[in-house]
């Protein structure tokens, strides 16, 4: 059995203030090709489907649009929602999808059933957990001490009653420990969200969602496929493809992936001015065409440097400056970067120059459970 694996799509992303429909609408119909040139026997989207919980009309009906025709292809689809989705709104529907081969993860309340599709080697289980917290899960096995986001996910598994001896497939939404992050992915607080890869031991293959890095996370066998797109200066080094995985007898699987070549791609450029308006320097290249991120090295700033380097690059993202006023330049301690750090880190800095000394272990225990216990009590 042979299916592909995506996530993370993130429809109606805007990046720097651009909005990425049109390179969406680009890419999907790039995995339309590569599901014809593969002929799948099912599709797994692993959740961040949309980039907000309330989308807009143009991301819903880019969906739309995509599930349509994937359906007609005679495909299994499997779709759970990830952090930035409404659970409600994805489910929405889903029973009456079904009869289309489109299977959409309900609300999390404890029971996940799985969806029994055959082959020649017998069956293949898929079981569709969209992302949950611990209070989540919580609520459903009160009997249960759920902590933390492992405690949880094992929890949930636990409870599906996974028959071994079956080749058994999950689509999930969470942070594997060990996995590489990058800049445009939501930090939790203080790492809390760290899940054990050891709690997917019952499966044969784990389709991963919410890392925009194509990785494997322990084994082979435990994998995020990554964003079909670059969604952030970070990600300008990563090759975006679509992971192919195909199932043979019990604990035969093999993975594979097939590039994606965006409409736009997302490059840095670092140079002095003279050097990047010098037309042997960008003449003959995708430049132009592509999101660009400039770092420029003169050690005066030029005037008016956005506007004019939009001329020759229209899709100019963002502007810095390396140079000596810019390395020696003092800040506000953690300003800078604020919105990429945890509000554990955060606090750990503020306690620093606060009190001329590190937070200690059980100081930092107790605010990252206090800082949990909130986090929860909000979603509730």
């Amino acid at each position: 059995m042979k299916f592909i694996h995506l996530s993370d799509l993130h429809l109606g992303k805007r990046v720097n203030e651009f909005s990425m429909l049109e390179d969406q609408r680009y890419i999907l119909t790039e995995i339309l090709h590569v599901i014809d040139a593969e002929k799948p026997d099912g599709v797994l989207i692993a959740g961040d489907v949309y980039d907000k919980s309330v989308p807009s009309a143009e991301a819903v009906a880019l969906l739309d649009g995509f599930l349509v025709r994937l359906a007609k292809r005679d495909l299994q689809i499997f779709l759970i929602s990830g952090n930035h989705d409404s659970p409600e709104r994805m489910a929405f529907g889903g029973r009456l999808m079904e009869g289309s081969g489109v299977h959409l993860a309900p609300v999390y309340d404890g029971k996940v059933r799985p969806i029994t599709l055959t082959d020649e080697y017998g069956r293949v289980n898929f079981y569709l957990l969209p992302f949950v917290k611990p209070a989540h899960v919580r609520r459903c096995f009160p009997e249960r001490e759920i902590t933390t986001y492992t405690d949880a996910l094992a929890a949930a598994i636990e409870a599906m009653g996974v028959d071994p001896a079956e080749r058994n497939v999950l689509v999930t939404h969470q942070f594997v420990t060990g996995a590489a992050r990058c800049d445009s992915e939501e930090l939790s607080v203080g790492g809390t969200d760290n899940v054990d890869a050891s709690v997917f031991d019952p499966f044969d293959y784990v389709a991963l969602g919410h890392i925009h890095e194509p990785q494997r996370v322990g084994r082979e066998t435990v994998r995020y496929c990554g964003t079909p797109l670059k969604y952030s200066v970070s990600e300008a080094g990563h090759q975006k493809s679509v992971t192919v995985v195909e199932l043979e007898a019990k604990g035969a699987v093999s993975v594979r992936t097939v590039p994606l070549v965006p409409l736009r791609d997302l490059v840095e450029l670092r140079g002095t001015y003279e050097e990047l308006t010098f037309r042997g320097f960008y003449e003959g290249t995708s430049y132009q065409r592509d999101y660009v991120h400039i770092t420029l090295t003169d050690e005066e700033d030029v005037p008016d440097a956005m506007r004019k380097l939009q001329i020759l690059y229209p899709n100019l993202m963002k502007l810095d400056y390396d140079n000596t006023r810019t390395r020696t330049e003092v800040c506000l301690d953690g300003a800078e970067d604020a919105e990429n750090r945890s509000p554990l880190e955060l606090l750990e800095e503020f306690y620093q120059a606060q009190n001329g000394r590190p937070m200690g272990e059980e100081q930092q225990a107790f605010a990252r459970t206090w800082m949990e216990r909130i986090w929860e009590e909000d979603e509730e």
